[in-house]
């Protein structure tokens, strides 16, 4: 069956992973540890941030899980029990942190829309922090579809966003294929039904994701000669 759809991870998708995450984090325990050095390295090591490598372990919360997960690992070193508080805290520094797009994003989605593709995009950031982003890539308008873990679709590696798109569009998901970085986004394309592509400019290894994926890129820049071997072979 053609593809119809593409739907988008964000974080170490459309944006490079390490670039733009590692500067949230930095700014995110500069600002909660308030010059508490000991603090710091508690917070960094339930991100599993690496501050020297700048670099995030690939268990790391961050790397795939939403923020109100990130905010639950890290409240412990915090003494606080208002985990929706903090949430908040860190979606807000979400929002002002520049992103570092992983390809040149408006000619790259803006060929896929020239094929006629419906785009979505499906994140475990929230809403909000998304549009932002999309926005400030200069792409939001070339999205058919944007949610969040706050969305009330769920959050991945559940099916939920997913499933919404498809029934928004009226689409049956082997017109579709998820685009993602991690485990995460190839389970949530495998529990909707969709096809699963997995891309290179997130922290998980080719190894990692191979075994998931029905194909793996180096980036969504390479997504145009992926359909065209699709056509070329009936999806096959």
């Amino acid at each position: 069956m053609t593809i119809s759809a593409l739907l988008f991870d964000k974080d170490g998708t459309l944006f490079d992973f390490s670039a733009t995450w590692s500067n949230w984090a930095e700014t995110v325990l500069d600002d909660l540890a308030g010059g508490d050095p000991a603090l710091a390295a508690r917070l960094a090591e339930r991100l599993g941030f690496d501050r020297d490598a700048r670099r995030y372990d690939w268990r790391s919360p961050v790397i795939a899980g939403t923020t109100r997960e990130v905010a639950e690992a890290i409240a412990p070193e915090l003494a606080t029990r208002d985990i929706d508080a903090l949430a908040a805290r860190l979606d807000a520094q979400s929002a002002r942190t520049p992103q570092v797009p992983a390809v040149a994003l408006r000619p790259c989605l803006g060929a896929l829309r020239g094929r006629g593709l419906k785009l979505g995009l499906v994140t475990n950031d929230s809403e909000a922090s998304a549009r932002v982003h999309l926005q400030g890539a200069d792409v939001l308008d070339l999205f058919d579809y944007v949610a969040g873990y706050d969305s009330g679709y769920g959050a991945k590696p559940g099916p939920g966003q997913l499933r919404e798109f498809l029934a928004r569009e009226g689409l049956d998901p082997a017109q579709a294929a998820m685009v993602g970085d991690s485990p995460h986004d190839m389970a949530a394309a495998r529990a909707a039904g969709t096809g699963a592509v997995a891309v290179l400019t997130g922290p998980n290894p080719r190894a990692v994701l191979e075994p998931v994926a029905d194909a793996v890129l180096g980036s969504i820049g390479e997504l145009g000669g992926w359909l065209d071997r699709q056509d070329a072979t009936g999806g096959r």
